[in-house]
């Protein structure tokens, strides 16, 4: 596994936690250069971040908050919106002010590592992992590393369509994600490749079964019924239901052939849906081609990333 974790990854880990129990230890990590994770306590009217260390008093002068602050190309935003939060951060030096020992601590440092080391290797097809930071309309923005960012667009966050990310994700949430694109040092995501093909997906159900899913649209000829994120049947329409709720769906058939399954609406309650970590089939290494549809399907639905 990378050693470049989305922040939040390694705050608990006990390597982590030595490093910073003590000046020694602290001492001892700011030679070695490791990449350090603690809580950013406040946010000072210079827009410096205070760092919660167990051990002294750490500081990331607002320079070091984020990699671009000090050139103008990123915000003040990305330093105040990580109090609360866990920080990445490497330890530049360790002084005596104002009667107490304080680290001086760089996130940007870390950053621009975690480019140059990590993200810059990155080529379409690898599969890592990545926490949910913020939901648009159009998309879901990700932490790849270090409090690096990447953008999974909504068409790309599963097969099944969703009116919005907050759909799918809550933000904290820890994902994995595939590597759809790169142009320059921006990394497009996508999610839908890791959530089982078509086959993989069906498999988990059967004919004559009653299970509960989720209605996703309703149209004139009946009402598309999500059973996984990457599944979809279509029900007979009946009275009184509703995009977003759930329904007790019978499955009437499963059809390979045409990549169809038919359902009948046993009942349907509105109840809100809330977003759990999806089951993914995929969680690390490397996919040249994802092939969505079956084998006997005439439809060929795939993505390829290329070698």
């Amino acid at each position: 596994m990378t050693s470049f974790l989305p922040e939040g990854k390694r705050i608990h880990t006990a390597e982590n936690q030595a490093a910073l129990s003590t000046c020694e230890s602290l001492r001892a990590a700011m030679e070695r250069g490791t990449i350090l994770e603690a809580r950013a306590a406040l946010c000072d009217h210079e827009h410096n971040l205070i760092v919660d260390l167990p051990c002294m008093r750490g500081i990331i002068p607002r320079e070091e908050g984020a990699l671009g602050i000090r050139e103008g190309n990123v915000r003040d935003i990305a330093v105040i919106s990580r109090v609360g939060r866990a920080v990445c951060f490497v330890v530049r030096n360790i002084v005596y002010e104002d009667d107490r020992l304080t680290a001086v601590l760089s996130r940007a440092d870390a950053q621009k590592r975690c480019a140059q080391e990590y993200l810059s290797t990155l080529v379409p097809g690898d599969v890592i992992p990545a926490k949910v930071t913020h939901l648009e309309p159009f998309g879901a923005f990700c932490d790849i590393g270090c409090g690096l960012v990447a953008l999974m667009p909504i068409d790309t966050i599963s097969v099944s369509r969703i009116e919005h990310p907050d759909e799918r994700f809550t933000v904290g949430m820890d994902i994995f994600a595939v590597i759809k694109s790169r142009i320059g040092s921006r990394i497009t995501l996508s999610g839908k490749e890791l959530l089982g093909s078509w086959q993989e997906n069906v498999d988990r159900f059967a004919v004559g079964e009653t299970v509960t899913g989720v209605i996703r649209s309703i149209e004139n000829y009946g009402a598309f019924v999500e059973l996984t994120p990457n599944l979809a049947g279509l029900a007979e329409l009946r009275d009184n239901i509703h995009v977003g709720d759930t329904a007790a769906v019978y499955i009437k058939s499963i059809l390979p052939q045409k990549m169809k399954i038919k359902l009948i609406i046993v009942d349907n309650f509105s109840e809100p849906h809330v977003p759990s970590v999806p089951d993914y089939f995929i969680t690390s290494g490397r996919i040249d081609r994802f092939v969505y549809s079956p084998e006997e399907c005439d439809k060929y639905i795939y993505t390829d990333f290329g070698s």
